[in-house]
């Protein structure tokens, strides 16, 4: 079978699965992606390359203009994708992820090509979405907010006309995506490697200032791609004065770089860390406070072997690998009781849930498992034990991938 996967940062969630693929010698796989720097995957992976031709248009209206990048975007892989049909290429099946528009024209070329769609988010304006969810940042015109989104989703909806299936990493995510199209998408998580990702008593990780932590400390971390209020970084900060007070003895340890990846930016020459850093800069003692940006993963993989409890928050929103992985190395963890990880975190089986807004909740949670070394190996054992059973890259995530790809074509 042909496969052409097409994801503009590729591998990205297709890291496991186009290789996997690519072992079977009855599958021919290729990949379109924007990426110059580009690893070899494997052998047996041709790459195509395509670019863009121009850049947004100034001063366009606000709410188009994410969806013209997206259609300039799409332009350039229609290209590519004409290029390869002159040389004689024709896919079987077609896996995209959707989101920059690079498969919005491929139907075009290849009418008769199964498309599936890694189906991330549906972007929603009404009760449980992440939009209007923090009282903190309100939603001025509601209705307007709503019209924005609206042709937001418009690349999204578009895709729905002629994919036959797609695929989401969890059942709140697939949720958020309206019929018909829902009933046409499968579950099946991205999958973390929960071999590699496992408790290690003896790990150490070491702090910018030399420090090295390992079991025998107190360490409370906290993890975001970005440090934002989309992943609860406000609340966490807030919570810190009177957490480290109830744990004189714990450090903490802040993952997460300066940018935002989800929700609005804060005021022009500031960033999310440095606000809520200097909200509480007087109350806490800095010198227990590393902020460590980005790591490495073996590198973060120590950090969380180390952790004595791990804070998970966000909004209604795309739950994040980081959390997956927390249970896998056995974390005890405290995270917020919102959609994403009510099916993740069952409340005092594998994890504590707290309401996202209550910081004394939090407080109370964090500190009383600092104080609970039993208690915090049997939710660390209970977390441990659901990432190897539902989201166990090779035996469960993998295969379930696989399969869902090698059913389109039959669609």
């Amino acid at each position: 079978m042909k496969i052409l996967f097409i994801h503009q940062n590729f591998p990205g969630q297709f890291l496991h699965l186009a290789p996997i693929l690519a072992n079977n010698p009855q599958h021919e796989v290729r990949v379109m992606t924007m990426r110059q720097d580009l690893p070899k995957l494997h052998p047996r992976i041709g790459v195509m390359r395509y670019g863009v031709r121009r850049g947004t248009s100034p001063n366009i209206q606000p709410w188009v203009a994410d969806f013209e990048t997206k259609v300039i975007r799409g332009e350039g892989a229609l290209r590519a994708a004409l290029q390869l049909k002159r040389q004689g290429y024709t896919p079987e099946v077609i896996v995209a992820h959707p989101g920059w528009g690079e498969s919005l024209f491929l139907h075009d070329v290849w009418p008769a090509a199964k498309m599936g769609l890694y189906c991330e988010f549906y972007y929603g304006a009404g009760p449980g979405s992440d939009v209007g969810f923090d009282p903190e940042f309100p939603v001025a015109q509601p209705e307007i907010e709503a019209a924005r989104l609206r042709v937001k989703n418009a690349n999204n909806t578009l895709h729905f006309e002629f994919a036959q299936a797609g695929l989401s990493p969890t059942v709140w995510q697939r949720s958020t995506f309206p019929e018909p199209f829902r009933s046409r998408i499968t579950v099946a998580h991205d999958g973390v490697d929960t071999e590699r990702v496992r408790p290690d008593a003896q790990a150490r990780f070491a702090l910018p200032d030399g420090k090295v932590l390992s079991r025998a400390d107190e360490v409370i971390t906290f993890v975001n791609r970005n440090l934002e209020p989309y992943r609860g970084y406000h609340v966490f900060m807030r919570s810190l004065p009177e957490l480290m007070r109830r744990c004189p003895k714990a450090q903490i340890v802040i993952v997460g770089g300066n940018d935002v990846s989800y929700g609005a930016r804060p005021p022009a020459g500031q960033t999310w860390k440095e606000i809520y850093l200097n909200e509480v800069a007087g109350q806490i003692d800095s010198a227990r406070v590393h902020f460590v940006g980005h790591l490495q993963y073996p590198n973060f993989l120590k950090l969380l072997q180390v952790s004595t409890v791990h804070v998970y928050l966000t909004y209604p929103f795309v739950l994040s690998w980081s959390l997956i992985e927390a249970m896998s190395t056995g974390c005890a963890i405290v995270a917020s009781r919102t959609a994403p990880l009510l099916e993740a975190i069952e409340d005092g089986r594998n994890g504590v849930l707290v309401d996202f807004f209550d910081r004394e909740a939090l407080i109370d949670a964090v500190a009383g498992l600092c104080e609970q070394p039993e208690r915090r190996a049997l939710l660390g054992a209970a977390a441990r034990a659901d990432a190897r059973a539902k989201y166990d890259l090779q035996s469960v995530c993998l295969p379930a991938q696989k399969a869902w790809v090698e059913s389109l074509a039959g669609l």
